[in-house]
């Protein structure tokens, strides 16, 4: 009889926490154990919410950046990364505004992105925020699945480099890998929601802020090397030397995706701004924590992008921890490869729990009644206290888990997909949705001075996107055509 009970709290929870009464509490106990719309009190604070911004942004997307950087030279190679960082800063404080409509303070809450699209634009634009979102998410778990991969089959290639030597032909399935990481996520998945999953981001920001220094501290390094010499230029990789003129066009274009790539969190912020306390307000603690998350995270891909092609010069690999510029000393790689698996396999958490949630939601509300999505069964887990395991999150949690490791599988192309991902994502989500609805909340009259140059950023970013998709298109392209599927090694 109490498991049916605790079954049906639960359960309340799980439909959107609108189920609990107040009168079976006292107020004190109600405010002190609840939020102002019924769900249970949320914890989250300015360190949590810096945490789950640097754990999304400081992804795989940094290990490319000396490659980007390579493509576009010594001028437009940092000025696109501060370009990139000051819109997605910008624009992620009109976001923040979002989170509660209509008064950013005392306003009805919007749990995702899609709730604020919803609030303060309507119309087709929720379908069109829903799927380029969603569909966002999607492609960032599967290139988190096939980054992780590469990084552990990159710890077995540098040993067996230290054991046979550099000349030594050290090929590594990466499929054995994705396994082990697909399983790692089959476990975690099981984590109910967001909301829990704040140690999870602190440790995967540590890993991220390690091997993101390794790589520097590598960089540094290798050009204080004596006889070292790394051929860099103004303008990047050098047409008729290095790449043809198509090439070099094509390579420009897909390393402004990777870099809209490593800036990507806008499609998660209204879902990290949904863990916040309600004291101080919401939008307020998540601007600073927008400011902290961007702000740290630019300095560290300047650090990377600059220090990396110092180091490699226009020959950049296209992961620069996993391309074997470095050999020595093999341990401190090693060591960087195993933080970048566990920084991502947090990064997989962060990115995929907004996409459950949602499909979640969606399947209790068309079938309310049936218990096996809907119905929660407490279970008392040593040392966790009671866990509500439900089998419907466990089935298709776990296909989905599947579902990405196949296709990390079949298409395991680091920047190509990278750059695609990038492109599709940086302007329906970072940029035009969160200018238009501030255009609405802020009722800006149209052609005025405020809405022409808002309106100028968001075509401007728009170009962007597209030549960067482009670019990142032709690339999967190529990489496909001499592709063997379930035949890759690195």
């Amino acid at each position: 009889m109490a498991i049916e009970m605790q079954e049906k709290k639960s359960n309340n929870f799980s439909k959107g926490g609108h189920g609990h009464d107040p009168e079976m509490f006292t107020h004190q106990e109600y405010s002190k154990n609840f939020d102002d719309d019924g769900r249970q009190k949320r914890t989250g604070t300015l360190l949590t919410a810096s945490a789950h911004i640097i754990t999304a942004v400081i992804g795989s997307g940094v290990l490319s950046l000396a490659w980007a950087i390579a493509q576009l030279g010594w001028i437009a190679g940092p000025i696109c990364l501060i370009a990139f960082s000051v819109i997605t800063w910008f624009t992620s404080i009109l976001l923040a505004e979002c989170y509660r409509s209509p008064d950013p303070i005392t306003g009805q809450r919007n749990y995702t992105y899609m709730d604020a699209v919803r609030a303060n634009l309507g119309g087709v634009k929720i379908q069109l925020c829903g799927a380029a979102q969603y569909a966002n998410l999607v492609g960032v778990t599967i290139g988190y699945t096939i980054t992780a991969s590469i990084s552990l089959a990159a710890v077995a290639k540098s040993n067996c480099y230290h054991k046979y030597g550099h000349e030594h032909e050290c090929s590594v399935s990466t499929y054995y890998y994705t396994v082990i990481f697909a399983v790692i996520q089959i476990l975690l998945c099981q984590i109910p929601n967001f909301h829990k999953l704040s140690w999870l981001s602190i440790v995967a920001a540590v890993m991220s802020f390690a091997y993101s220094s390794i790589g520097i501290g590598l960089s540094i390094a290798k050009v204080a090397e004596p006889h070292h010499h790394a051929r860099t230029t103004l303008t990047g990789v050098q047409v008729g030397v290095d790449v043809t003129g198509a090439e070099k066009v094509w390579r420009t274009f897909q390393a402004l995706g990777n870099i809209a790539f490593a800036y990507a969190f806008s499609n998660i912020l209204v879902e990290i701004q949904d863990t916040l306390k309600s004291s101080p307000p919401e939008n307020k603690v998540m601007k600073k924590a927008s400011t902290i998350g961007v702000g740290t995270t630019t300095l560290f891909y300047v650090l990377c992008g600059v220090a990396g092609y110092a180091a490699f010069g226009n020959d950049a690999p296209g992961n620069f921890l996993t391309g074997f510029g470095f050999y020595e000393p093999f341990w401190l790689i090693d060591f960087a490869n195993i933080c970048i698996a566990v920084h991502l396999v947090g990064a997989y958490q962060v990115f995929g729990q907004p996409l459950f949630a949602f499909v979640e939601k969606l399947c209790s509300d068309k079938w309310p009644e049936n218990e096996f999505i809907t119905t929660d069964h407490m279970i008392n887990l040593p040392c966790c206290g009671q866990y509500p395991f439900n089998w419907f999150r466990l089935v298709w949690r776990t296909l989905y888990v599947i579902m990405t490791a196949l296709i990390a599988m079949i298409f395991p192309f680091f920047n190509e997909f990278v750059g695609f991902i990038g492109s599709l994502s940086f302007y329906p989500l970072t940029v035009y949705f969160p200018v238009e609805m501030y255009i609405a909340r802020a009722k800006i009259p149209k052609f005025s001075a405020t809405w022409i140059w808002l309106k100028v950023l968001s075509w401007a970013c728009l170009v962007v996107s597209l030549v960067a998709m482009a670019g990142s298109l032709q690339g999967l392209f190529e990489s496909v055509k001499t592709y063997k599927p379930f035949n890759n090694k690195h």
